[in-house]
């Protein structure tokens, strides 16, 4: 990297942080709660966490309520809280979904304490019609999941029990994730616009991906939950992401953070954009939090 070129990141890292700042000031002396995306916030996209990151967030987990807020299944975030450092609390898994409280005197650290869950069935049978080559898997709230033929993620944090179609139509679903390999994120999002899926909240990823979840289940419900039952102010509230199924936390909370890499819909939404997960973006965030 040449000098200028340092020169001129560190310039934007520095008016970075002063946005930041300024956004967060108001915040300064009060108990938050600090509602964190993973992946693309808090690791990249390998899945890798920086030091950096590891250490100025279990920091902020002593001094603030720290809430995962993903849409991993429980298997799959159980070890970024374990790498978060944060043993009691709570983390939101499947989109809001499930949330779960973490206790070190409960059985493998943790409990859930709320699931939301809805049947899939009339939306598989249409997303059926209009995406016969899509892969299907329904995650159930004990964190298990089934799908169709060789439809594995690692997101799932398990692995998949394989059944057919039919057979996870008549699930009790918590999540219930849609793939189609070879459409692209635009091509697909134009199919599910076709299909009139109703009566689930859905968010598309980076690909062509499809989340769906019970009506009006999302991050930002789950946090609102954990915040009532805490008592913790509402404006007192932060939150970090760059997905789609992040805007409603981002909205939600006193204020939304959007990463640097984030699509521009989400960054859209947001309060402040931060800096991407490849400059530690959230370190900044968590930084201001800090003072």
């Amino acid at each position: 990297m040449s000098t200028s070129t340092a020169e001129s990141a560190t310039a934007a890292r520095e008016a970075t942080r002063a946005r930041l700042q300024e956004r967060l000031a108001p915040l300064e002396g009060k108990d938050l709660l600090i509602g964190l995306d993973v992946d693309g916030t808090l690791v990249d996209h390998d899945g890798t966490m920086s030091s950096s990151m590891r250490d100025i967030l279990r920091r902020t987990a002593t001094e603030h309520t720290v809430v995962i807020a993903t849409g991993r299944s429980l298997g799959a975030t159980l070890p970024i809280v374990e790498a978060a450092g944060i043993t009691r609390g709570y983390a939101v898994c499947s989109n809001g979904a499930v949330t779960v409280q973490m206790d070190p005197e409960a059985e493998g650290g943790h409990r859930i304490v709320d699931t939301r869950s809805f049947q899939p069935g009339h939306a598989l049978r249409t997303l059926r019609e209009v995406a016969p080559d899509a892969h299907y898997a329904v995650e159930t709230a004990d964190g298990a999941f089934h799908s169709t033929t060789g439809f594995q993620d690692a997101s799932f944090g398990v692995e998949a029990t394989e059944a057919n179609l039919d057979e996870l139509m008549e699930l009790e679903a918590v999540r219930v994730v849609v793939h189609v390999p070879d459409l692209s994120p635009q091509e697909f999002s134009e199919v599910i616009a076709q299909s009139g899926v109703h009566g689930v909240e859905y968010s598309i990823g980076w690909t062509a991906w499809l989340d769906m979840a019970a009506p009006g289940i999302s991050k930002a419900s789950a946090l609102e939950a954990i915040r009532e039952r805490l008592g913790i102010e509402r404006l007192a509230t932060v939150a970090v992401g760059d997905g789609f199924n992040d805007t409603e936390m981002l909205t939600w909370a006193g204020v939304g953070v959007a990463m640097g890499q984030a699509p521009q819909g989400v960054k859209a939404v947001a309060d402040v954009v931060t800096e991407s997960i490849y400059e530690d973006g959230t370190v900044l965030v968590l930084e201001g939090v800090l003072g």
